[in-house]
C-alpha cells in the first residue's frame, strides 16, 4: 500500500530515525526512550514516535487512556506520534530541595485542581505519588499515570497505590472507598514538601498503619463499628479487615500528635489543611473542592481555573472483553476521529521559578 504524505508535513532525519512531522515541531532534541518508543523534546513538547503493536489487550486499553495531540504524517495508516507537553522533572526527582510555603500552595493548589476535576468525572487515581507528579521550571505541575485510574463505583482492591502514600481506608480493603483517597495521597505529598521526610515510611502493609495511628491516633469503638458498617465483602478482603480489626482493637487509645509541632516551620494554615487532608475519618476527610477553598490558597486561587467535568467518563469498552485486534481497531478509530482541543492560555502566571 503506498502512503501519502500530508501537506504541512515534513521530513527530518534524526539519530538513525526518519520523522515525518508536522511544520510545528521543529528542532528536535533526544529526552530518552523506552518499552513503548523514543522520547524527543520540540520546544514545549514532547513526542513519542511508533509505539509498537498492542502486545496484550491490557497495554492496548492503557494506550486509550488519553492524548493531547496526535501527529499522524500518512494516510491511511503509518507512523503516529503522540505529543504531549515536555515536563522538566516530576517531585521525587526534587524533594530533597527546600520548598518555600508559597511554592507549596502553588504546587499542592494544581494538584487539588486536577483532582477536582477527575473526581467530578466519576474518577479516582489511586496511585498518587511525587513520582507521578510531573513539574518545569515555573512550577506548573500536572498529574500522570492514570493507569490504575478507575470510577469511583467500581470495585476497587487496596493493593493498587504505593504504600506510603495510601490511605488508610484502601491498606486492607477496609470499605469501598471513595475519591477522598486522592486527598489522602496529597496530604502525604504535602507533609513531605514540607519537611524533606516521608511522612508514612511503612516496612509492610501492618506497619505502614502502624506509622499511620502513631499520628492520627488510634480510634475508638465507635470508628471500628463503622469500619464493620462500610465493610467491603469477600473472604479475602473480610480476611484482612478482621485483621485490621483485631489490631486496633489490640492498640490502647491515643490522642492525635500535635500537628503544629509534627510541622514546625509550617504556618497555621499550612498545619490546619494538613489535618483536615490527613483524617482518619473518610466522612470528615476534605474533598478536593473543599480544601480549594481553604485559605492557604488564597494567594494563587483563582475559582475560574477550578472546572469540572462536563459528564462521566466513558470507560464502558474497559468492562469489554476485547482481543488485540479489536482493541487496534478501536485506537485507530480514536486517532482517525482525534481534533486536538483549542487551549486557550488564560492562567494567571505565578512568576515562580521551580530553583
Amino acid at each position: 500500500m503506498s502512503l501519502t504524505r500530508k501537506r504541512g508535513f515534513y521530513k527530518q532525519d534524526v539519530n538513525k530515525t526518519a520523522w515525518e512531522l508536522p511544520k510545528t515541531y521543529v528542532s528536535l532534541t533526544h529526552v530518552g526512550s523506552g518499552a513503548y518508543g523514543a522520547v524527543w523534546s520540540s520546544g514545549f513538547w514532547m513526542s513519542l514516535p511508533q509505539p509498537p503493536p498492542c502486545a496484550t489487550s491490557m497495554t492496548c486499553e492503557s494506550g486509550c487512556r488519553g492524548f493531547q495531540d496526535i501527529c499522524r504524517p500518512y494516510l491511511p495508516l503509518g507512523s503516529n506520534y503522540l505529543v504531549m507537553p515536555f515536563m522538566q522533572t516530576d517531585l521525587q526527582k526534587i524533594m530533597g530541595m527546600e520548598f518555600s510555603e508559597d511554592k507549596i500552595q502553588y504546587l499542592v493548589y494544581q494538584m487539588l485542581k486536577g483532582l477536582k476535576y477527575i473526581h467530578s468525572a466519576g474518577v479516582i487515581h489511586r496511585d498518587l505519588k511525587p513520582g507521578n507528579l510531573a513539574v518545569n521550571e515555573d512550577c506548573e505541575l500536572k498529574i500522570l499515570d492514570f493507569g490504575l485510574a478507575r470510577h469511583a463505583d467500581a470495585e476497587m482492591t487496596g493493593y493498587v497505590v504505593t504504600r506510603w502514600y495510601r490511605a488508610p481506608e484502601v491498606i486492607l480493603s477496609w470499605m469501598r472507598y471513595n475519591q477522598t483517597v486522592d486527598i489522602w495521597s496529597v496530604g502525604c505529598i504535602m507533609a513531605e514538601m514540607l519537611t524533606g521526610k516521608t511522612l508514612f515510611k511503612g516496612k509492610d502493609y501492618l506497619d505502614q498503619l502502624t506509622q499511620i495511628l502513631k499520628v492520627t491516633g488510634v480510634p475508638g469503638a465507635e470508628f471500628v463499628q463503622k469500619l464493620n458498617d462500610k465493610a467491603v465483602s469477600g473472604s479475602w478482603a473480610q480476611a484482612d479487615q478482621g485483621q485490621a480489626k483485631s489490631y486496633i482493637q489490640s492498640l490502647p487509645q491515643s490522642p492525635k500528635k500535635d500537628f503544629s509541632q509534627l510541622f514546625p516551620r509550617a504556618s497555621p494554615q499550612a498545619v490546619d489543611l494538613l489535618e483536615k487532608m490527613l483524617e482518619l475519618d473518610v466522612d470528615k476527610r476534605l474533598t478536593a473542592s473543599q480544601a480549594l477553598t481553604h485559605p492557604f490558597f488564597e494567594p494563587f486561587r483563582d475559582p475560574e481555573e477550578e472546572t469540572e467535568a462536563q459528564q462521566p467518563l466513558d470507560d464502558s469498552l474497559e468492562h469489554e472483553k476485547l482481543t488485540v485486534d479489536e482493541w487496534k481497531q478501536h485506537i485507530y478509530k480514536e486517532v482517525v476521529n482525534f481534533s486536538p482541543i483549542a487551549r486557550k492560555d488564560s492562567r494567571r502566571r505565578s512568576g515562580m521559578k521551580l530553583q
